[in-house]
């Protein structure tokens, strides 16, 4: 990547869903970038820009990783064959990747969730988080700090 690029400016990368509620209840830690095995109906319903991300998670069993309760709706025009929506799917990780992920979350307070789903070069990617959750008063400070923030923006506008 080119210097002051990210990866949300990165070309062919277009957003089919975000975790917006990820960054208030959790501390995120790292990072990380993970293909999905999915159906073709599943593709198709993810290219109308359908999916949830609320209360989904990752975890570890075995040697491979899991990505458990991501909503994908079925595909309207599909037939019989349509994918079941909250079904548990594979994440595409290596090996190196999946023991870090394992060694990380079995941390007490770990956990792995997703940010955000999006496609990358015709591919869906999803990006995982390795996150502590928030407590109360941390979400107490996180809001004062944000209110803040707003009405000092808001002042610099009003000069």
């Amino acid at each position: 990547m080119a210097a002051g690029t990210t990866k949300k400016d990165e070309p062919g990368r277009k957003l089919i869903a975000s975790n917006r509620r990820a960054f208030r209840d959790y501390h995120v830690m790292e990072r990380i970038e993970a293909g999905l095995v999915l159906q073709g109906t599943e593709v198709k319903s993810l290219r109308e820009g359908k999916a949830s991300l609320v209360d989904s998670y990752a975890s570890v069993e075995g040697e491979q990783a899991f990505l458990h309760n991501l909503h994908i709706p079925p595909y309207e025009c599909g037939n019989r064959f349509n994918h079941e929506p909250t079904r548990t799917r594979t994440l595409l990780l290596h090996k190196r990747e999946i023991r870090r992920v394992l060694g990380r979350s079995t941390e007490k307070g770990l956990t792995v969730i997703p940010l955000s789903l999006y496609f990358l070069r015709g591919k869906v990617k999803v990006e995982l988080a390795i996150a502590r959750g928030k407590r109360l008063y941390d979400k107490r400070d996180a809001m004062a700090q944000e209110s803040a923030r707003r009405d000092i923006q808001r002042e610099m506008r009003g000069k």
